[in-house]
């Protein structure tokens, strides 16, 4: 199942995709009640793997043509982040081997962990102001993972069973803010530095999350093109690797770190970092493709 968060009237409410179209839920049930439904993102989290069966049974009662008063095209919902009040947005640094060449870094033995918070949450399609203290902004197109159930010291063979699904995010890195001290959280905590979305599509939908293609275009320029297949830890090994350390709760989401293609691996007389009126558009096989526009800090 595919999922996002529709904002109206600033508030946040679920939505399906299907077929092209974006069923509005809460719209739906005032057509055709029915008890147990998840309205928002949060409750369909909630409730868990159990929201994809009383969804999927609620929607074949429903009818879901282009008519009906609860059928929304793409282009004309407001996203918003499709996760929304996750307890923990965890990062893992250096995970892909071309990156780390990139940037000449040595393969870490270890994952590289550090968090992000809800401040740098927003969504497919939301300008994002460039803060007036950083001259050295990358993008980082990221699969992102979505816990679905609580998760405290599990195995590897079995960390992918508390996927709820997975989602698009850019890790995005004031560089020179992240490199002023050994800790990076400067540079990745600024307001808006988490785009994530525009859906969240269920585990069973997406299968080996190894095998995934991912993009970044700069104005329609390509600046990377990898593998989820090119990760040092992959993401069975991260879920176990943190759960061993913390619990890890429904909706806490896991940004398993970026490919090759950063500003920051370019040489220094080649590095363009983004800029006001740039468009970066991250996108992943399976997942869709999230757009933001940057502008000017006022």
């Amino acid at each position: 199942m595919k999922i996002c968060n529709i904002v109206i009237d600033q508030k946040d409410q679920l939505g399906i995709v299907l077929d092209h179209h974006i069923i509005h839920i809460r719209k739906a049930l005032e057509v055709l009640p029915c008890e147990g439904i998840p309205q928002t993102v949060s409750e369909f989290i909630e409730v868990g793997a159990e929201s994809t069966i009383r969804i999927a049974s609620y929607l074949q009662t429903l009818r879901t043509t282009s008519d009906q008063p609860y059928v929304f095209e793409e282009e004309e919902c407001h996203f918003g982040p499709v996760v929304t009040h996750p307890s923990k947005i965890i990062c893992v640094g250096l995970n892909y081997r071309r990156h780390a060449d990139e940037t000449g870094a040595a393969y870490p033995e270890v994952p590289i962990l550090f968090n992000k918070f809800n401040n740098t949450l927003t969504g497919h399609l939301k300008d994002i102001a460039i803060p007036n203290v950083t001259e050295e902004l990358d993008y980082e197109v990221e699969l992102a993972v979505v816990i679905g159930k609580k998760a405290k010291n599990v195995s590897e063979d079995h960390a992918l069973d508390y996927v709820l699904g997975y989602t698009i995010a850019n890790d995005l890195s004031a560089r020179d803010l992240q490199m002023r001290t050994p800790q990076w959280l400067l540079g990745k905590t600024c307001d808006d530095f988490s785009p994530i979305g525009p859906y969240l599509v269920t585990a069973d939908e997406v299968g080996d999350p190894q095998s995934l293609a991912l993009q970044t275009t700069v104005n329609n320029e390509l600046r990377q093109d990898s593998n989820t297949s090119d990760m040092i830890f992959n993401c069975k090994e991260i879920i176990s690797y943190i759960s061993k350390h913390f619990t890890l709760e429904p909706g806490d989401m896991i940004l398993t770190g970026t490919p090759e293609g950063v500003v920051l691996g370019q040489p220094e007389d080649k590095r363009n970092y983004l800029k006001p009126g740039d468009v970066v558009t991250v996108e992943i096989e399976k997942l869709g493709a999230l757009t933001n526009t940057f502008i000017e800090e006022k």
